[in-house]
Parts: structure tokens; sequence; C-alpha cells
């Protein structure tokens, strides 16, 4: 059973799923931010003690209808591959590239069998994305979900995006529809997550890197933002 007031589990997944929650990864137990629900029935195998990674869902809106952004949505084709097809159509835009549909759908492809090759392929590689591992393992196993991403209309989400923003050394923000969480009828974006957030302002042999602004609407759906 989670904590007294915490949200059930059906609850928590089904928020990450609509990418209104995210997992992230905290050391030593600090829980120095309230804003956070847990679920011990989904992590009792994580509490463990200090020196350890821990996994935490924290709800990153906080104040984010402060952040309200505009910009110009780009419709991605919804085939399963729209969250790989809006980061490689993203990719390239920061480049100046333009991708026509056979090469928007190559590089797609390309990025989905780079998480597969690392997540599936490789126990060594694995190892360095565990919040991902996390993330993929709250309801089902590793097994079938190597076995899904094999195909081509694997849909993309939170764990992907983890794994490609490092492998891509790539600054990633997802964005909702304003209206999803205001329940109003205004045309702004707010920012949900972010990944490879150090890739912005680059360092030391790394390049900055401008980010790639996805869009994820309730209908399980990503477009992407220029």
């Amino acid at each position: 059973m989670g904590l007294a007031g915490s949200p059930s589990n059906d609850v928590i997944l089904g928020r990450l799923m609509n990418g209104i929650e995210s997992f992230e990864i905290i050391v030593n137990g600090d829980s120095s931010n309230h804003n956070v629900s847990y679920s011990n029935a989904l992590f009792t195998h994580n509490c463990i003690p200090t020196g350890r990674p821990f996994a935490r869902i924290g709800r990153p809106l906080g104040e984010a209808v402060r952040k309200v952004e505009h910009y110009n949505v780009r419709k991605i084709t919804g085939d399963g591959r729209c969250m790989f097809r809006a980061l490689a159509k993203g990719m390239a835009a920061n480049k100046g590239i333009t991708l026509n549909m056979r090469q928007e759908t190559n590089d797609a492809d390309e990025l989905r069998i780079a998480v597969k090759e690392v997540i599936c392929n490789s126990e060594e590689e694995r190892h360095k994305y565990e919040e991902a591992i996390i993330a993929i393992t709250v309801d089902e196993s590793l097994k079938q979900y190597c076995q899904r991403i094999q195909r081509c209309n694997f849909w993309g989400g939170e764990s992907e995006l983890l794994v490609l923003s490092r492998l891509c050394r790539q600054s990633i923000i997802v964005y909702i529809p304003e209206h999803e969480y205001t329940r109003g009828h205004r045309g702004g974006v707010i920012p949900i997550a972010e990944y490879g957030v150090e890739f912005i302002k680059g360092g030391k042999n790394v390049k900055p890197r401008k980010p790639v602004r996805l869009l994820y609407s309730g209908k399980n759906h990503y477009d992407l933002l220029l």
C-alpha cells in the first residue's frame, strides 16, 4: 500500500502514460521536494539504504501554468513512430535540414533501433540507463519490452527519450497543449519534462545543442514544435 494520501498505482501509471508525471532518480533518499507522489507498492524494491538510487515519480507541472510558451506546430504522421519521427525531424531542422517522408521514416527507425541496442543488446550499456529501465519495468518485463521494440510501430515515450537524449547528446523538452491543463481554449503550450538539459550550453568536448521541442497530446501522440 502506498503512503497515506498518495494516489493509487493505477492513477500513477495513468499519469505516466499521459505525460503529466515522470520518473526521477534521486540519491540518498532525498525527498526535499514536497510536490512529489510516491508509491511503495510499485517501488518497494528500490527503497534501499543511502548511497543507492531511489525511484521517484515527480509532477513537473508545478508552476508550469506561468511558463506558457508559443511555437508553431508541425504535424507528425501517427503510425506508431510519432515520437521517433518528431525527434528525427526536430534534430534535422536544428541543422537546417528538411527530411522527406522516406528519410523521416528511416531516421525514426534508426533511433528506435539505437534504443533497442542499448537497452536489449548490451548489458554493459544498459547499466548506464537505470532510470529508463525502472520506467520500462513498471508494467512489463524487460524481455517483453525487447520483443515489442523490434516492431516498426513501437510507441516511444519517457524511457526512450531518456536514452536518446544521452545517445544523441540532445536536449529534448516535452510540452502539452495549454488547454489540456487549464481546461480552456488557449493556444499556448506548457513544458512538462526536460531531458539532456546539460547539452543546451555544451561543455568540454560537447557542442551546445538547440533543444528539440515535442508536443504531447492526450491522444498519445507527439508532434514537433518549431
